[in-house]
């Protein structure tokens, strides 16, 4: 028997190597005066800027550019919608990581009301977003977040008294994603591994969270799939690979439809805490995290019990093969991602600035939102500490 479940709604979806070239007929469709958002120079350096620009003009849509760098701050986001208010923008657009993407998700959201966004914002804010927003178009040039088909943005204020808190509503979902995974061949290797290990997270968080459906199994498994094969391959020998490339574009994108239907686990209830706290990025917490965190999670549920076991033993059967042991398949998942974190050199937390001091606070906060087992507090202590 199904179960019931709900599903959310994904934004249109414009996908192949050759697509980016659409993007001017894409936002023209939506309005004239565009704010463009984009990361600190890359997509500059790469050309790809003035493209955007001649693309823009080319359907008659003026261009406001702003340039996002490091995760959006409330600031950040007030800033760019008072002047975007200004300038009469009806259309926004965001060219990027995860966290461009993340401001112009927010930008497009705060728009229409002008306010100061940390009113908004969960878990700081006091006030509930009413779904109102300016149509959004989102091109990842990365293949993480997965922020081109969720409805919320993640804003950081970095500090002693800092957060990692979302703005959500369901209509906060981009009108069109964008995704040409050549956008992402000149990525380097670092942040390839970064991007490429938190969407895996996100897969597999997602596949084996206690809100888990039909169909984010479907969608999480699938994109697992090319993620097993295509991780590795991407930060090495196969990174001028378009093909390479397109399979992790495709896996991210899936891990955001899966993540905002189905949630996320324990590593993102720490992540969110540690990015709060420390300048350390999004994809970096949960690569170096995911190994150890999947590592306690099936050693508790094998003492426990639990049917998630044999969703991490179908993960670990596509590196493993078809055998019916399923310790046998969940150890060799465990192995595989301790092994991608050394060999995609995923930093440690403690060269990022975080020491034994930090740890209780962090498990203090932390949570372990749709973890298919819940891990205590000294067990997440014991999980930060064993990747300072």
């Amino acid at each position: 028997m199904i179960e019931r479940f709900s599903f959310a709604k994904t934004p249109r979806i414009v996908f192949g190597a050759d697509q980016f070239a659409r993007l001017g007929e894409l936002v023209a469709a939506f309005g004239y005066r565009a704010a463009v958002l984009t990361g600190g120079c890359s997509l500059k350096a790469s050309g790809r800027l003035d493209e955007t620009l001649a693309s823009l003009r080319q359907h008659a849509v003026r261009s406001h550019c702003h340039s996002v760098r490091g995760e959006p701050s409330p600031d950040r986001i007030d800033g760019i919608v008072a002047e975007s208010r200004h300038a009469g923008v009806d259309v926004i657009v965001a060219i990027g990581g995860g966290s461009v993407l993340d401001a112009g998700k927010a930008v497009s959201a705060m728009l229409p009301t002008g306010e100061p966004i940390r009113d908004y914002l969960e878990i700081v804010g006091t006030r509930t977003p009413d779904g109102r927003k300016v149509p959004f178009v989102a091109v990842p040039t990365t293949a993480g977040t997965g922020s081109e088909a969720t409805m919320n943005a993640v804003i950081s204020e970095v500090g002693p008294d800092g957060f990692k808190a979302s703005l959500r509503h369901p209509n906060f979902v981009p009108d069109v994603a964008l995704v040409d995974p050549a956008l992402s061949l000149s990525c380097p290797p670092g942040v390839t591994a970064a991007c490429g290990m938190d969407a895996f997270t996100q897969l597999l968080e997602s596949y084996v969270s206690t809100k888990a459906s039909p169909i984010t199994d479907a969608l999480a498994y699938s994109g697992l799939e090319l993620a097993c094969d295509a991780l590795v391959a991407a930060c090495t020998t196969g990174a001028a690979d378009v093909n390479v490339r397109s399979a992790m574009a495709y896996a991210a994108l899936l891990s955001g439809i899966t993540l905002a239907n189905a949630g996320l686990g324990v590593v993102h209830g720490i992540a969110g805490v540690i990015g709060g706290f420390f300048d350390v990025p999004h994809g970096v917490a949960c690569g170096t995290l995911i190994a150890s965190a999947t590592r306690m999670s099936i050693e508790k549920l094998r003492k426990t019990g639990g049917d998630s076991l044999a969703k991490y033993a179908a993960v670990g059967r596509l590196f493993y093969g078809r055998t019916t042991d399923v310790n046998a398949a969940c150890d060799t998942l465990i192995e595989t991602l301790s092994r991608w974190t050394d060999e995609l050199r995923i930093p440690r937390l403690g060269p990022c600035g975080i020491g034994p001091s930090d740890v209780e606070i962090i498990a203090a906060r932390a949570g372990n939102k749709n973890n298919p087992i819940a891990l205590s507090r000294d067990e997440i202590a014991a999980l930060v500490t064993e990747r300072l």
